[in-house]
């Protein structure tokens, strides 16, 4: 029909009653629409299409006019701008850089390093060139003419590429590649900042960096954008956090909704300063949990107390220690089958628990717990065994752990923690449940800190019980109850009354651990925090949890400069709720925020979509699909299959994002134009006599 009504974008769905002009005695006299015939529908259609003709071929002769008339006015400024054609010399040298660049892509993507033989590995007087020479070299004899007629005539001893050249090269695929992750985020408008743990790149320590967006098919998406640089002193770290972020990535803070950071126990108070500070500057990059990391365990690694620390490490240790062959934890299952034979059933969940990260979980220091004796036994059989089924690093790492595990100050530290954290368990898992379960965890903190206010309050009495609990297991571990050697040696200089090791750990680790988890909660649950969770009754699911009963606009105040249409949010919620209220039975309710954003009719609600992409970018908030949280287990990859000393940040960046497309003349024109000139360019890029020589000859 030639009579068509067609929404806006930005239309709001209104609840329509189609009965009511019914009862409307005026209705009834008004003028009906007059139905058209076959050939009335055809002659609408022929006008309608002619006028569209007419105005194209007026707009046509507009643009011309005023493109003559700009050329008129720049008097042949248009010459001056055309792109001059490349001299032969030119071509050649752009061809020679695009190997170059395309040899270095493909040592990102298979990772391969850039060294090849250690130094001291390498005989006297033998030659023998880096990776990146090996592959120019290879790629020579098959065939490449471009690379061949530029080193027919170099010695063999020379580097084709000197290590500067490769740096700035390295550096450029990396921006580029990075740029292409970044248009992504910038188009999304927001985004949340996500950083790892402190690793070491080539002796160096960095901060891997992450960043969350939803993009233009409505996935939320965590991708690796490079790694930082790491600073001892906190203040200056902040600033270098920012400043690469803005002005070295080009991402516009003012859009940053969230911020997480998962580092180990010494690194977690320099980065909530940097929070701190870019809180200060953004109030609405919200400070949150991040949904990879267990509420405990990150609580754990923020605990500033050394002893809490050195028992996470050691903790680390055992896990990796038997996880380097399917042989050791065959043992420790042997070990677990002969302690639990009368509870098989038992004694079978820590097998499977064994076989996974299980350091990571909520219950992590329960289950240790429920495996220390286990744990000890087996280490000790690996030490001691006499049929040379393990060889020395084995058996001697074995010993190491196996000291430390029997140690009663690695006991104690345990229990106390175990305890402590057993008041944050189920809310921690409901963070990481279901987005119901998020958003219920938000009503309940109140509990949770009333609960732990109460352990600090009565202190002695809960420290009493828990001293006793580790005392019974150091018992049954045959463990010596003593305090550590450091105290008790201070002790033996001072002529003060000696202190019990009761009243030593209750001061040195239970009241400072209760204390620091309680502030600890309130610093990263925010009112700005659960406001935002508390929104997460916008997911329909929830809302038939509430029976439809919520009041969203209450808590998206913080979020209205993120709204489209914020004058309307009032009436579009409520419609929202209307929609779902009175669905049809088969209709089931969308459960999570991806299954909103993909809901058909999403955009007739602009200010929800709005809302929702922005809930979503929250770190606390899960990656729905697996196949968009490729960043973090890439790099977990990267760091695990690449030797420290083999490791490259640029490189690393090529390797995690192999999927990404990389434009190999935006790669060398951006290096012509910062490294080189129309002049100097054939003795940049030419191997000359006094290029970089190995010292080897």
């Amino acid at each position: 029909s030639p009579y068509r009504t067609v929404l806006r974008d930005n239309a709001v769905p209104t609840i329509f009653d189609l009965t009511s002009h019914l009862n409307n005695p005026h209705s009834r006299h008004r003028k009906r629409i007059k139905e058209l015939s076959e050939d009335e529908i055809k002659s609408l259609k022929e006008r309608k299409i002619d006028e569209t003709s007419e105005q194209e071929q007026t707009n046509q002769e507009t643009n011309n006019s005023t493109s003559a008339q700009n050329a008129v006015a720049e008097g042949g400024g248009e010459q001056d701008e055309e792109v001059l054609p490349l001299t032969l010399e030119e071509k050649e040298n752009k061809d020679y850089l695009k190997s170059l660049f395309e040899i270095l892509i493909l040592m990102g993507k298979q990772n391969i390093p850039l060294d090849g033989h250690e130094t001291d590995e390498i005989p006297e007087g033998i030659f023998m060139p880096d990776n990146f020479q090996a592959l120019l070299e290879c790629r020579i004899n098959a065939g490449d003419e471009v690379l061949r007629k530029r080193f027919e005539t170099t010695a063999v001893n020379m580097l084709f590429c000197s290590k500067t050249q490769q740096k700035q090269m390295l550096e450029i695929c990396e921006s580029c590649i990075r740029e292409e992750t970044l248009r992504e985020v910038r188009d999304s408008h927001f985004f949340s900042i996500v950083t790892d743990d402190v690793v070491d790149i080539a002796g160096e320590e960095h901060l891997p960096v992450l960043v969350r967006f939803v993009d233009d098919s409505h996935n939320l998406r965590e991708e690796f954008i490079g790694f930082l640089p790491y600073e001892a002193d906190a203040e200056i770290l902040a600033v270098k956090f920012h400043t690469t972020i803005t002005e070295k990535w080009g991402l516009n803070m003012e859009y940053c909704r969230g911020q997480a950071y998962i580092v180990s126990s010494g690194f977690s108070s320099k980065m909530k300063v940097v929070a701190m500070r870019l809180l200060e500057k953004y109030p609405q990059a919200v400070y949150t949990l991040c949904s990879s990391c267990a509420l405990n365990t990150w609580l754990a690694k923020s605990i500033p107390v050394v002893g809490v620390s050195v028992a996470l490490g050691i903790i680390e240790e055992v896990c990796s220690f038997f996880h380097r062959s399917p042989q050791l934890l065959v043992e420790l299952d042997s070990v677990i089958s002969v302690l639990f034979q009368n509870s098989e059933e038992k004694g079978n969940e820590l097998k499977e628990i064994c076989r996974s990260q299980w350091t990571g979980r909520h219950d992590a220091f329960e289950i240790l717990v429920d495996l220390l004796q286990a744990l000890v036994l087996c280490l000790d059989n690996i030490n001691s065994d006499t049929t040379v089924r393990w060889d020395n690093f084995i058996a001697g790492q074995a010993f190491v752990l196996g000291s430390a595990l029997v140690d009663f100050d690695f006991i104690v530290t345990v229990v106390v923690l175990k305890n402590i954290l057993s008041f944050t368990r189920a809310f921690g898992k409901n963070l990481q449940g279901q987005t119901s379960d998020v958003f219920f965890a938000a009503s309940s903190l109140t509990a949770v800190l009333h609960s732990l206010n109460e352990v600090m309050e009565n202190i002695e009495v809960y420290h009493e019980f828990w001293f006793e609990e580790a005392t019974n297991l150091a018992t049954k571990l045959d463990i010596e109850i003593k305090l550590p050697g450091k105290f008790r040696r201070s002790q033996q200089a001072n002529l003060e009354p000696e202190v019990t090791s009761e009243s030593y750990y209750k001061e040195v680790l239970s009241v400072p651990t209760v204390e620091h988890i309680i502030q600890e909660l309130k610093d990263i649950f925010s009112e700005q925090h659960l406001k935002a969770l508390k929104c997460l009754s916008l997911v329909p699911s929830v809302m038939g949890q509430l029976k439809f009963n919520t009041s969203e606009e209450h808590h998206a105040d913080m979020y209205k400069s993120d709204l489209p249409n914020p004058d309307t949010l009032s009436a579009e919620l409520h419609c929202w709720r209307i929609k779902w209220k009175h669905r049809g039975k088969d209709i089931e309710l969308p459960a999570t925020i991806y299954e909103a954003l993909h809901l058909p009719d999403i955009k007739f609600f602009p200010n929800v979509y709005a809302l929702l992409k922005v809930l979503c970018i929250l770190p606390v908030m899960k990656v729905e699909n697996e196949r968009y949280e490729n960043g973090r287990k890439r790099l977990k990859a990267y760091l695990r299959d690449t030797l420290t000393a083999h490791r490259s940040s640029n490189l690393a960046l090529l390797n995690i994002n192999f999927d990404i497309k990389h434009d190999l003349d935006l790669m060398v024109d951006t290096y012509i134009k910062l490294y080189t000139s129309k002049l100097d360019l054939q003795e940049e890029v030419l191997p000359t006599s006094n290029s970089e020589i190995t010292e080897n000859t």
